[in-house]
């Protein structure tokens, strides 16, 4: 059994804090959030500025001396971690960061999609049978709740390998929670875990870690120091 431990993150924090935060991001970083309009570059240093304290603590380390390196898709890890795996995800007001030990391991949070295009984005992207699946109830919000659930699944497993999501649209993620995925197709070499997770409001959430033992979450919300 792999903990793992997930953070959830309040975006929608006082500008106060924000400002605190951006001291202890790093020059790539700060130029990012810059690029932005005012409210996304505050939500952006809340999320990175949240992940560098979480990631620094386990670490024991500066959160502002954390290094970043980056997979050959773009998958960030902390340099030196040791044991440590990271990934995270943010959407709109929530964002979501995982942790575990010596095992690789991959999270996503989508706000819930708009139901009119839920069914056509399904049946693009998706195996004829999660198609149907999204396809099968009758209630718009129920459509756009499994697909934003499946899609989660996917994007989950896609960060635990540190791939391209194009590589994930074949391989199959449905079935009740917890999921063992045996063949991940051209992700990389299976099995791997995947379970969905509780948060609250619009959002769907989902972890991947690689293998297959199984893995228990341990959820927390994270506030601004």
């Amino acid at each position: 059994m792999t903990a793992i431990d997930l953070w959830l993150i309040d975006t929608r924090q006082p500008a106060a804090s924000a400002a605190e935060l951006w001291w202890i991001l790093d020059p790539d970083e700060r130029a990012r959030a810059a690029r932005t309009s005012p409210g996304l570059r505050e939500r952006f240093t809340v999320v990175r500025g949240a992940v560098r304290q979480l990631v620094a603590a386990r670490l024991g380390v500066c959160p502002a001396e954390l290094v970043w390196r980056y997979g050959p898709y773009g998958k960030p890890e902390p340099a030196d971690a040791g044991e440590l795996r990271v990934s995270w995800s943010a959407s709109g007001a929530l964002a979501v960061l995982a942790l575990a030990e010596g095992r690789a391991v991959g999270v996503d949070v989508e706000r819930l999609h708009d139901p009119r295009t839920a069914e056509r984005m399904a049946a693009r992207w998706f195996p004829f049978e999660e198609a149907w699946f999204v396809a099968e109830p009758a209630e718009p919000a129920e459509r756009a709740a499994r697909f934003t659930m499946l899609w989660c699944r996917r994007e989950a497993c896609v960060k635990a390998y540190g791939g391209r999501l194009a590589q994930s649209f074949g391989v199959p993620v449905a079935g009740p929670s917890p999921v063992l995925v045996a063949d991940p197709g051209r992700l990389g070499a299976g099995p791997l875990r995947l379970c969905d997770v509780s948060v609250t409001g619009p959002f769907r959430a989902a972890v991947a870690a690689l293998g297959d033992s199984p893995i228990h979450v341990n959820a927390c919300a994270w506030k601004p120091n």
